[in-house]
């Protein structure tokens, strides 16, 4: 008996200890979770039912530098309805005015919406989707409508807002306006004006709001007002001229399209400011049409064959090896470096003629002659010149992705004894179609490198936060005297009977400039992969230059004609013509200041028409084409316009019911 009550007793003890030891362990990890860990179990109970979520703010707009808009952010809105925090009472009073005022905005039957809350309501639905894509104007109707105009808690208004880009010139230009857009990773993809000019202008800053989660996954936003607000981000006015972009658009393409090419691009410059006022690139499709797949202009850097002719000349001269005067041999059109042969063009050659008309013509033979023999006891005398004019380096665009120049130093990787012979007529060197434009800019500038640039200033609202003026490179990148010989050169090419540019030539209108036509592929030794770079450089009027341009043509078929003058000559001339027409040659200060008033005017005019709420249309005569499609189709309407510039006449007049206009015509002059 004794043993069995002393057996029970220790069973006892066991079960008591191990209670005990069970209750302490229970204790500790109450404590754990209650002093050490219970701030994280806290956060990441809050994390499953409550998160903050970024909000993206209005990104900036850019502009023409006549304040038409190029890229425009246009605040877009989702609404949704919460039916479990409306009362039964709000509920039955508001919900058939409700649905009236919803269908008469979209266009759809009363019952549709009637239905649509009652089911919501029935299955306690907290985040009913009403419309998606409305526009601001329509957002703000809808928060004023029956029900909703009580709020998120009583009336169960939930909107959620997103910003689109959008850009009234369509296709055209469209790399060149380019893009910013961020993948999931936070990894930036910059393209164009809109990528470079984002992160410093245009983004804006954060905002922050909670939201909580509510059933299917669902994220519904927390209170009335965010954590923190958005900031928008600035304004920026290009140098952008809308009617000059337009020109060497439809020049470009229809040229593209005669010839077949592969790509091209076009780049017009403002010669004394160096304010680039069109910029074209365009590239052929596998179905034969052409938009714009990259930045030819920018970031393509190549062969420039003849056009760089210029630059050896110029190096000549400044070296005092020859003048224009000074005769050369062009031996029958051949001339031998080694084993190599330089070839002109034309069979048989030119024989013997001056330095001046070897420009005229394009000798091959003649340049390669010229700085072969005069420069080969000094190969790095010839590199060194061209140094000095900075043909070597980049010239630090904002615009991200400018293709790298190549000019070899003698001992660089790739130079031989024949480089100096393939160097004079555009051989083994590189540059990108703007660094080629800006080398003629500067020559016709008196000598003055001016950078290349795209911006004019940044705004907030109506206020010039910054501006940019005129960034000078090289005060002088050649003499006076080598400046006025090679400017009449260029003239020659065009007014001389013999010079390769002679067919663009126009007694009404004075142009200079230079041809070029590079062989492309030629290394594979395969005549059916041989292909050509057509070009045009130059600038106008040729005594006084208002502008510089360049016209880039890759591989034009051969059948159809594959020479600069004939293939880019062409689309130099033609956008030459149009945009003196249109671009009256007047004193500069009285240019800028007409330019400012007009900028000033037409951005002030489209900020305050944009600020307002219409109900019904209003009048955009006077407006600018691009301007007043922006506003009008932030209105909901569609737009069909006819012409170019400003508005003249408007289909539907002032003061027309919003709601009653589904399309309005646009006649532009």
């Amino acid at each position: 008996m004794a043993i069995t009550e002393k057996n029970i007793m220790n069973r006892l003890y066991l079960v008591a200890g191990g209670l005990l030891v069970f209750s302490i362990a229970v204790v500790v990890k109450l404590v754990d979770i209650q002093m050490i860990k219970g701030e994280d179990y806290r956060e990441l109970a809050l994390s499953q039912t409550e998160k903050m979520f970024t909000i993206e703010p209005n990104r900036g707009n850019l502009y023409s530098h006549d304040g038409s808009l190029l890229a425009a952010s246009v605040p877009k809105y989702e609404i949704r309805f919460d039916a479990v925090t409306v009362s039964e009472e709000n509920f039955q009073n508001h919900i058939t005015s409700l649905s009236d005022s919803l269908a008469q905005l979209f266009n759809k039957p009363s019952s549709y919406y009637r239905q649509l809350f009652r089911k919501a309501r029935a299955n306690n639905n907290r985040y009913t989707l009403v419309a998606r894509n409305v526009d601001y104007l329509d957002y703000v109707r809808i928060k004023q409508f029956p029900l909703f105009e009580l709020g998120p808690y009583k009336g169960g208004f939930i909107e959620k807002h997103r910003v689109v880009r959008e850009y009234p010139l369509g296709k055209m230009a469209a790399r060149s306006i380019g893009y910013e857009r961020v993948d999931e990773n936070g990894y930036y993809t910059r393209v164009g004006l809109d990528g470079a000019f984002g992160e410093a202008y245009l983004r804006g800053k954060e905002g922050k709001r909670l939201k909580q989660k509510i059933a299917k996954g669902q994220w519904k936003p927390v209170g009335l007002d965010n954590i923190v607000e958005p900031q928008d981000g600035l304004d920026v006015v290009s140098t952008i001229d809308i009617n000059i972009q337009d020109i060497a658009h439809h020049e470009l393409l229809a040229q593209l399209e005669k010839y077949k090419a592969d790509h091209g691009c076009v780049v017009v410059m403002e010669t004394k400011t160096g304010e680039i006022k069109a910029i074209s690139n365009l590239g052929r499709t596998t179905s034969g049409k052409y938009y714009e797949k990259l930045n030819y202009a920018v970031g393509e850097s190549h062969e420039p064959g003849s056009t760089f002719k210029l630059m050896s000349l110029v190096a000549a001269l400044e070296d005092k090896v020859v003048d224009t005067s000074t005769v050369i041999d062009t031996e029958k059109g051949r001339y031998r470096i080694y084993d190599r042969v330089v070839k002109d063009s034309k069979w048989g050659g030119y024989g013997k003629i001056s330095v001046s008309e070897a420009f005229a013509v394009s000798s091959n033979t003649a340049f390669a002659k010229i700085i072969h023999e005069n420069y080969k006891e000094q190969p790095e005398k010839f590199v060194n010149r061209l140094m000095n004019m900075g043909l070597h380096k980049k010239l630090d665009l904002p615009i991200i992705g400018e293709g790298s120049p190549v000019i070899r130093y003698p001992g660089d990787k790739g130079w031989s004894g024949i480089s100096l012979g393939w160097m004079s007529h555009g051989y083994e060197v590189s540059l990108t179609p703007i660094q080629t434009l800006s080398f003629y800019n500067a020559i016709a500038n008196d000598g003055v490198l001016v950078k290349p640039r795209l911006i004019r200033e940044v705004r907030e609202g109506n206020k010039v936060i910054k501006e940019f003026d005129r960034q000078v490179l090289n005060p002088s990148i050649c003499s006076d005297e080598t400046v006025k010989k090679v400017r009449q050169l260029m003239k020659d090419v065009v007014e001389k009977k013999n010079g390769t540019g002679h067919g663009l030539y126009s007694k009404n209108f004075s142009m200079a400039g230079k041809t070029g036509t590079c062989q492309k592929n030629y290394v594979e030794k395969n005549p059916d992969k041989l292909a050509y770079i057509s070009s045009f450089v130059g600038y106008f009027p040729a005594d006084d230059p208002k502008y510089s341009c360049i016209v880039i043509i890759h591989e034009p078929d051969k059948s159809v004609g594959y020479y600069g003058a004939d293939v880019s000559g062409p689309v130099f001339k033609s956008m030459a013509q149009k945009i003196h027409a249109i671009s009256p040659m007047v004193d500069e200060v009285e240019k800028r200041i007409y330019n400012q008033e007009n900028l000033e005017r037409a951005y002030q005019r489209y900020y305050a028409q944009a600020q307002k709420k219409y109900s019904t249309v209003p009048n955009v005569k006077g407006m600018s084409g691009m301007d007043a499609v922006s506003l009008l189709e932030n209105l909901g309407l569609k737009v069909e316009v006819q012409g170019n510039g400003k508005v003249i006449k408007q289909s539907i007049e002032q003061g027309a019911d919003i709601k009653k206009v589904d399309k309005i015509i646009l006649e532009l002059s």
